[in-house]
């Protein structure tokens, strides 16, 4: 059969889309895995589907490149709420279902979207690392310069460390540049190489260096390979973090047809 797709990215975090909305897409992980692949099929970092869901707009299952269904993704769901947009199926804001709950979104302007992002109740410490659960995994360490870190080497290490080698981590390797700014880099499991942003990782990133560095400071603009995002929240105790907003991006690439 001819599947038809959309591509899309969040700062340079790329996703094939599939409408499956009449529930003819076979979401299997051998599948998926071939439609990632950027040698051998579409090439993305992930795959989402936009399906019916009652009292919700749409709903949206992520599936990393390994073929793998995941947990909620920051960036993807930015991008599909800008698909949502370009089907007819919302205007301006809407809330949509995720693996982790509810989200809300919205589009001040084409091509850019707001996506709330779930509350943070608990920040851990690892040493001099911390680590955070922002609907996805998130290890976080700070580096005097992200640029000249090896990330898959040094990410794939800490990803498959004794501590998180059951369920694997993202890993995220941040520079401060100054207040409410930093840079940073990702290691993504499922992916098990750097991506060019992350969402969720920015949300974790953005919410230690307040809890650890910056603790007056509630907007961060982040520096990542694939673009620029934002983020501002609300801090009701020392490692409570609510009204999270994640902003940036979301870019249609293309549409096509491939046969399955």
């Amino acid at each position: 059969m001819k599947l038809t797709f959309y591509k899309y990215h969040g700062a340079g975090n790329d996703f094939v889309i599939i409408d499956n909305r009449e529930h003819l897409f076979p979401e299997g992980t051998e599948l998926i895995r071939q439609l990632c692949d950027r040698r051998f099929g579409i090439g993305a970092d992930g795959l989402m589907t936009l399906s019916k869901v009652a009292d919700y707009p749409f709903a949206m299952r992520y599936y990393n490149s390994d073929g793998n269904e995941s947990s909620m993704c920051g960036n993807g769901g930015r991008c599909i709420v800008a698909f949502a947009n370009k089907l007819g199926l919302i205007k301006e804001g809407a809330d949509f279902l995720a693996i982790d709950g509810p989200h809300e979104a919205y589009m001040p302007k084409p091509d850019y979207v707001k996506l709330r992002m779930q509350d943070v109740v608990k920040v851990e410490t690892y040493g001099s690392d911390f680590f955070a659960d922002t609907g996805s995994p998130h290890y976080v360490r700070f580096v005097e310069d992200a640029d000249n870190i090896d990330v898959r080497t040094e990410g794939r290490r800490i990803r498959n460390s004794k501590e998180f080698a059951a369920e694997g981590t993202n890993v995220n390797f941040v520079s401060i540049l100054g207040p409410g700014n930093f840079k940073m880099r990702t290691y993504e499991r499922g992916v098990e190489d750097e991506t060019w942003s992350c969402g969720t990782g920015t949300v974790a990133s953005a919410i230690i260096t307040a809890f650890k560095f910056q603790p007056d400071i509630n907007s961060f603009s982040i520096q990542a390979p694939g673009g620029n995002l934002k983020l501002i929240f609300q801090r009701k105790g020392p490692e409570e973090f609510r009204n999270i907003w994640l902003e940036g991006p979301a870019s249609f690439v293309y549409q096509g047809e491939i046969e399955i």
